[in-house]
């Protein structure tokens, strides 16, 4: 057992759990995340739970925020994970922002949303043998129906390829090439992503604090 799990975090001690989210391709990788600590999840869609409008300025305080509603609503534990791309010519964007930038008056598009990008950072200077560096970052929130809160963040550094490649994964993950490997996220088996990406980097720590009674099989 690892120290940090004596260090004031609070542990989970139940089996099951609300995936605080509506987004199918993140709720899947979460749960593939939690399958070996034999953890049942159950999603926010699942329970019919209403979505928060997140006003929060930070991956951080989004990720609070919709765990938090969810753990209240469902009077059980959940974890809530507030992702997103973030460039580094674009200052950042979309950053938090960036399912709005996949939002289209029939639901989200992300062929829409790495098509802005594409198209920002080309009038920006981040077109062929400019500026392409990017990185994915995540915050993790494990909350409790009395309020308590605990998060993690992680990130990835790569740089964005045009155009996409592969249909694996969900989001950016096609345009998203992590430093150091010669295929984007899009590419990527399920288990090689888990085992580099912005979440799992966050996963790490959250499982390493709170859920290190639960072993693996």
């Amino acid at each position: 057992m690892s120290s940090k799990a004596h260090s004031g975090h609070r542990r989970f001690s139940g089996a099951r759990l609300v995936v605080a989210s509506h987004n199918e391709g993140k709720v899947r990788e979460i749960r593939d995340l939690l399958v070996p600590y034999g953890i049942e999840t159950v999603s926010a869609a699942e329970l019919g739970l209403a979505e928060p409008e997140e006003t929060g300025k930070t991956f951080k305080a989004n990720a609070e925020l919709k765990a938090l509603a969810a753990a209240k609503a469902a009077d059980m534990p959940a974890l809530a994970d507030d992702s997103g791309l973030a460039v580094d010519i674009l200052n950042g964007e979309p950053g938090i922002y960036s399912a709005r930038w996949a939002q289209t008056p029939d639901g989200r598009d992300f062929h829409t949303a790495m098509t802005r990008v594409e198209k920002e950072m080309c009038a920006t200077n981040g077109g062929p043998g400019g500026d392409r560096r990017a990185q994915f970052a995540c915050a993790l929130t494990l909350a409790w129906a009395d309020g308590h809160v605990e998060t993690f963040e992680g990130t990835v550094a790569g740089t964005l390829v045009w155009p996409g490649r592969g249909s694996r994964g969900f989001g950016y993950d096609p345009v998203f090439l992590p430093d150091g490997h010669k295929v984007t996220f899009g590419e990527m088996e399920p288990a090689a992503k888990h085992a580099i990406s912005h979440r799992a980097h966050a996963f790490e720590q959250l499982i390493d604090a709170c859920f290190a009674d639960h072993h693996k099989p």
